[in-house]
């Protein structure tokens, strides 16, 4: 694979390990252009192969895609089927690529609530992409992170219930052992695209000491250089995890 040029040894040593991006705006990028909005998740679908591709080409460990919201099941059914019948038919084409470049896939959300086809094509491209070890691509799907903060208090109080555990035990590891995102590191850097100044319900726990980054640009045109900057601007950050 080739290598971003401006990017030096020592400045590759300091990139983020695990980066997160909530994808948004394709459908302003549509409605910009007078096209159907499902146009705009065909564009941001090129994005994410373009990032996904810098992200493994540039070393980074992790990479988590927010690509379908809790909320996102209130938006019209239309559009909800012709993203999931997308969503499958990515899948089928990118899981060889994904494999070429020793993609890791691991999945994040309410995964229960997606259509059984759905859920059947992401449990054959994770098998298929087990055993690689360089890259791991986490998509959210049907994630929120007040849902996922709530089933992790679930899941401790049951355990409390069957006395595996006792309350005085639970730690902020504990607690975090309880997540989607178990065994997996927090992110280092966040990026959020369209401009908007808010989280919107992802990775609520994980993000507490997370970089922010938020560009104006629309997801289906946030691509190699976009994705430089945000790098370039987290380089330039101090991390002091509230010390001096």
């Amino acid at each position: 694979m080739s290598t971003a040029p401006h990017f030096s040894p020592e400045a590759r040593a300091q990139l983020p390990r695990h980066v997160a991006i909530i994808m948004d705006g394709n459908g302003r990028w549509a409605r910009q252009r007078h096209l159907p909005r499902i146009e705009g998740h065909r564009m941001g679908a090129e994005s994410a192969r373009v990032i996904i591709r810098t992200a493994g080409e540039l070393g980074i460990k992790y990479l988590t895609l927010y690509a379908f919201s809790v909320e996102n099941w209130n938006r019209p059914k239309e559009e909800v089927d012709a993203l999931m019948k997308y969503l499958i038919h990515y899948l089928k084409t990118e899981t060889p690529e994904l494999n070429k470049n020793n993609v890791k896939l691991e999945v994040i959300g309410q995964i229960y609530r997606l259509p059984e086809n759905v859920q059947e094509h992401l449990r054959k491209s994770v098998a298929a992409l087990s055993r690689n070890n360089g890259l791991t691509l986490i998509m959210a799907l049907s994630y929120g992170g007040r849902t996922e903060i709530v089933d992790a208090v679930r899941s401790i109080a049951e355990k409390v219930r069957a006395r595996e555990l006792d309350p005085a035990d639970i730690t902020e590891e504990v607690f975090a052992q309880n997540l989607y995102t178990r065994n997996l590191p927090d992110p280092d850097l966040l990026i959020r695209t369209s401009g908007e100044m808010r989280v919107s319900n992802f990775l609520l726990w994980q993000i507490s000491y997370a970089e922010l980054v938020i560009t104006p640009t629309l997801w289906p045109d946030f691509r190699r250089p976009q994705f430089h900057a945000a790098l370039e601007e987290y380089h330039q950050r101090h991390r002091r995890f509230g010390g001096l």
